[in-house]
């Protein structure tokens, strides 16, 4: 049986303990997903992984070749995300979470608010480092000191809102579908249309 207030802790838990060494250069070796938890990991890992490709890509001084090539991984690593969303949500319903099918629906699923939550860990992360910058006046420092209290709120209470989805779909008063992302641009049977139409014109 499904603990929420446990899980939401471990979810938690292992956001905190696995963001630094995600965010190394070289990071450790890809969670592989056999459970509710190391779906949480995966999900974690890629998140962490698409946000430093992100900062890549915006660099100004390196050759197009070298952007192109972030784009790309930003690409895989998004699929990856999103693939471990659904993961988590398949793992929470095989793993005994069961709800009234005549329950009122929810949109946003367990895996997306953990999702959410890895989100809200990063950008806590780097507001922090930025609110302790000693190269920037004190007013910058104060304003970003702010900002992290209200991400800190954020995270505080989605965690309440996943610990609660859980327990209402335990209550028989909520419930979820494994929603998918349908993702195309990693599919080469799946061309856009757009780059299709581009090829056709030349």
């Amino acid at each position: 049986m499904i603990n929420p207030e446990q899980l939401t802790h471990d979810v938690l838990a292992l956001h905190s303990l696995h963001l630094p060494a995600f965010l190394q250069p070289e990071p450790p070796p890809i969670p592989t997903i056999t459970s509710v938890l190391s779906a949480t990991l995966s999900n974690h890992y890629f998140n962490c992984r698409l946000w430093r490709e992100e900062d890549l890509a915006r660099r100004q001084n390196v050759s197009d070749a070298e952007i192109v090539a972030n784009k790309r991984a930003i690409d895989r690593y998004n699929q990856a995300r999103n693939d471990a969303v659904e993961r988590f949500d398949e793992y929470l319903l095989a793993g005994g979470l069961e709800f009234n099918e005549h329950a009122a629906p929810c949109s946003e699923t367990p895996g997306a608010m953990v999702d959410r939550l890895s989100i809200l860990a990063l950008k806590q992360h780097h507001m922090a480092l930025q609110a302790t910058r000693s190269d920037v006046s004190p007013t910058q420092r104060s304003e970003c000191e702010v900002k992290l209290e209200r991400l800190q709120l954020q995270h505080s209470d989605l965690a309440t809102c996943l610990q609660r989805l859980l327990t209402d779909c335990l209550s028989g008063t909520a419930r979820f579908r494994v929603y998918r992302q349908f993702k195309m641009y990693n599919d080469p049977r799946y061309r856009s249309i757009t780059a299709s139409a581009s090829l056709l014109s030349e």
